[in-house]
């Protein structure tokens, strides 16, 4: 597992939290508040392992329920739900093309939040929801299409930028000479080697 891309996707999910709560301009604006986690978990879940699925699910669902008035971890199980079955699947995905990237974000950012409100009506919760609710799916689908393709753009220039990349092996052996014969042709071999063949031909007798 990259350690690295670990802690971005962390950060980032973080950052995200404390954005969505402090700024909420888009929420009395669009009258739904956009939500960045479910896009996140969909690169999170192509670009890594389960086990940075699992952290992420955790760590921002219990962020974003600590700031919401959600009961603290009922977030973590449909995040963690999303990424499964993205991560089950990813082998089937083009996951470089921004058009799936986005139909991936938009599907994420409705089934998490409507299986954040299945477990709360399991759990003899009563959160509002109505007509109104319709429109909030828009929102948060429009939204998650959106958000998609920036998290792949905004992970990929972090690790072009500060991931360390080995160097490519070339197929050309530092010890091998090229060296021309009699005839003018170039005959190749390696150091040590007999590599003009031509002289080690038996002489026709005249």
């Amino acid at each position: 597992m990259n350690w690295l891309n670990t802690a971005f996707i962390l950060g980032a999910a973080f950052l995200a939290v404390f954005g969505q709560a402090a700024f909420g301009s888009a929420r009395f604006l669009a009258g739904a508040q956009v939500d960045l986690l479910p896009p996140l978990m969909v690169y999170a879940a192509l670009s890594s392992g389960l086990t940075t699925v699992t952290l992420l699910a955790v760590c921002a669902g219990l962020w974003f329920d600590s700031l919401s008035a959600n009961p603290l971890g009922v977030t973590v199980l449909p995040l963690f739900a999303v990424g499964w079955v993205i991560f089950l699947k990813r082998e089937l995905i083009l996951r470089d093309q921004p058009f799936a990237q986005a139909v991936l974000g938009a599907a994420a950012s409705v089934v998490a939040p409507a299986l954040t409100l299945l477990l709360l009506l399991t759990m003899g919760s009563h959160p509002l929801f109505g007509w109104g609710t319709l429109w909030q799916l828009v929102v948060l689908c429009a939204g998650g299409a959106l958000a998609a393709p920036v998290w792949f753009e905004l992970f990929g220039w972090l690790q072009h930028a500060l991931v360390h990349r080995g160097a490519t092996e070339s197929s050309f052996r530092p010890d091998r000479e090229i060296r021309r014969g009699r005839r003018g042709a170039l005959i190749g071999g390696y150091r040590g080697e007999v590599i003009d063949r031509a002289r080690s031909k038996p002489r026709r007798p005249r």
